[in-house]
């Protein structure tokens, strides 16, 4: 199955079209009508209509959907585990990241900037 999609430069409404579209494919693909797969996924039929459109559903009912089809582990490769990072595996230190704290990009060669700093003697 080809997809005309560019999941890197896609809107999010383009790519939940994408992904609804998939979901309907698998579901074709397996022989299982709109109603056996609503009821396995324990959601209505018109619920299942409005995923495959790309409606917008919650996300309960995409997981719901998702299991139905025993495509659950795919959700692995969505949200991959984040425990070692690169950097990890060539330092000995491996401790658990707390918090974030991006590196502030700081002019270090005096020049002036508009800011509220060079403003506060006026």
């Amino acid at each position: 199955m080809k997809y005309d999609v560019d999941f890197y430069l896609a809107t999010s409404r383009q790519l939940e079209e994408a992904l609804c579209k998939r979901i309907e494919d698998i579901r074709l693909s397996r022989n299982i009508t709109q109603k056996m797969l609503a009821n396995e996924a324990g959601i209505s039929e018109r619920t299942l209509r409005r995923l495959e459109t790309g409606k917008g559903v919650s996300l309960d009912t995409f997981i719901r959907v998702l299991m139905a089809l025993n495509l659950q582990g795919r959700l692995v490769k969505l949200l991959p585990d984040q425990e070692i990072r690169p950097m990890e595996r060539i330092t000995k230190n491996r401790t658990e990241r707390k918090r974030a704290r991006p590196i502030e990009n700081k002019e270090s060669d005096g020049s002036w900037s508009w800011s509220e700093d060079n403003n506060a003697g006026n």
